[in-house]
């Protein structure tokens, strides 16, 4: 992946000095902090795709991998799936079409109700999720680019952030 030059100076603390400026200084907090979790995500989206595009994984077929693979069986149902990753059921359906043709996942009828769908890992699946997680540990997870007193922080702001627009948090 191209890296981007980086601007001379912070963007960020340039935004925030032209808020003030404009007469926005009850926001340019809030700007601030907004601003630099969106360019937070930009730099660690593209350390997770530098690490899984060679695996020929997105993040979103990572998480479905990953997800069935820690259930009993390696299989749940669709609207299931996307509950716990919190995305609509056609971002979950779209992304099993993906793994489906790929041969990593496959649909089976639920057992019970005959309306809903299984997504079932395969043996291929649950191999490359486990690639994908050793080589996300080593080269992403394991060294983020905070210590660890930082990240605890970080960890605590951001379950207190998501507490308050609704997201069910657990021991922030």
């Amino acid at each position: 992946m191209a890296r981007v030059t980086p601007p001379a100076g912070d963007p960020i603390a340039e935004a925030r000095r032209q808020w003030i400026a404009h007469g926005w200084t009850d926001a340019a907090a809030g700007m601030t902090a907004v601003t630099s979790i969106m360019r937070a995500h930009q730099l660690l989206l593209a350390r997770v795709d530098e690490t899984l595009k060679p695996l020929g994984l997105s993040f979103a077929r990572y998480e479905l991998l990953t997800l069935l693979s820690f259930t009993r069986e390696g299989r749940m149902p669709v609207g299931s799936a996307a509950r716990r990753l919190q995305v609509h059921p056609t971002s979950v359906t779209s992304t099993v079409d993906r793994l489906e043709a790929a041969g990593l996942v496959r649909r089976e009828p639920h057992p019970t109700d005959g309306r809903a769908t299984l997504v079932a890992l395969t043996t291929a699946g649950r191999s490359l999720a486990e690639r994908a997680t050793t080589a996300l540990n080593r080269d992403v997870f394991s060294r983020p680019g905070l210590g660890d007193e930082d990240l605890d922080a970080l960890i605590g702001a951001i379950a207190r952030l998501r507490a308050g627009a609704g997201d069910p948090v657990t021991g922030s």
